[in-house]
């Protein structure tokens, strides 16, 4: 073995020991191990129970073909050998952007490696095979559990659901209702099947809206929920969206809007992953706004989480 791969397997041997210690103690069976610690290996590890989620950065890695795929196995093959996995529950994904694709929740694969995993008492179906992620952002674990402890007999909004985690967790906290918007027909579906495999779904009181988010705010009632997460891509062009949005242009547009929809003394959860964001918060029409950030970054992501949080009240 080369010494940048025994460099690679010592490292990843190292957090391995230290994050599944952590990961047993909280009871945590889907988390991150590895994330661009060495950058010669410019990989995303994380483990989903038994099986091993591997997503490739696109870096400027200078190998031709040959070279780039015998560094590709020979990192794939450290990787099973730390973990003591077969190279079967290896899923890999790689990052390239593709010119002409609208949005990275778009299919880039239809073998459909489905798996339900359990996250605090809760089960989500995700899949390791088909998309850019996997259907579980694991960065907001202690988000969605603040979100939990919080939903007892509110009205719950979540923006942007994706699969609907949060929507998951507002439902099993005792949420008197939860809407979940997207823009995403598979996304609102695959949230409806997180909600029935946790025996959550009850059609009278949650409701699946497949709708533009800036265009359908304008359509929502004043005053009206007790509890939104507001978690909007940093940019989307997405063909089907009426307006193009860049977070940091449009967060207090966005955020005063949601505010509306809220009621006095009602949270809302605002996070995005622009790593410069800057909140702009004299422009906020809140009474207090909290940066919990810091509060809300796992143990697998410390120090390497990119995005922001915030706790902002009207």
């Amino acid at each position: 073995m080369s010494d940048k791969f025994q460099m690679f397997e010592n490292r990843l041997s190292k957090v391995e020991k230290h994050l599944r210690k952590t990961a047993r103690r909280q009871g945590i069976t889907c988390f991150r191990l590895y994330d661009r610690d060495l950058p010669e290996f410019p990989l995303i590890i994380e483990l989903y129970e038994d099986k091993v989620y591997v997503a490739e950065y696109q870096s400027d890695h200078k190998l031709d073909e040959d070279a780039y795929e015998a560094w590709l196995q020979g990192s794939l093959d450290v990787v099973a050998k730390v973990l003591g996995v077969q190279r079967d529950d290896l899923y890999l994904r790689t990052r390239q952007r593709k010119q002409n694709r609208q949005s990275q929740y778009e299919k880039i694969d239809f073998s459909r490696e489905e798996l339900i995993v359990q996250e605090d008492g809760l089960k989500f179906k995700v899949n390791l095979s088909d998309y850019l992620d996997s259907g579980l952002f694991l960065d907001h674990r202690i988000t969605r559990h603040m979100v939990r402890e919080e939903a007892k007999d509110k009205k719950v909004l979540n923006l942007f659901c994706y699969t609907g985690s949060f929507s998951v967790y507002a439902a099993a906290g005792g949420a008197a209702s939860v809407t979940s918007i997207d823009l995403s027909k598979t996304y609102l579906a695959w949230a409806e099947e997180n909600m029935r495999l946790n025996g959550l779904l009850d059609p009278a009181r949650h409701q699946y809206i497949h709708a533009d988010v800036l265009q359908y705010l304008d359509e929502l009632k004043l005053n009206t929920y007790d509890l939104v997460v507001l978690d909007p891509p940093t940019f989307s062009n997405s063909k089907r969206m009426k307006d193009f949005l860049d977070i940091q242009r449009d967060h207090v547009e966005l955020v005063n809007k949601v505010l509306l929809t809220i009621k006095k003394d009602g949270v809302l959860y605002f996070s995005n992953n622009l790593r410069r964001f800057e909140l702009d918060e004299p422009a906020i029409k809140a009474s207090s706004i909290k940066n919990i950030t810091a509060q809300t970054v796992p143990f697998d992501f410390q120090g390497k989480l990119l995005r922001h949080c915030f706790r902002i009240i009207k």
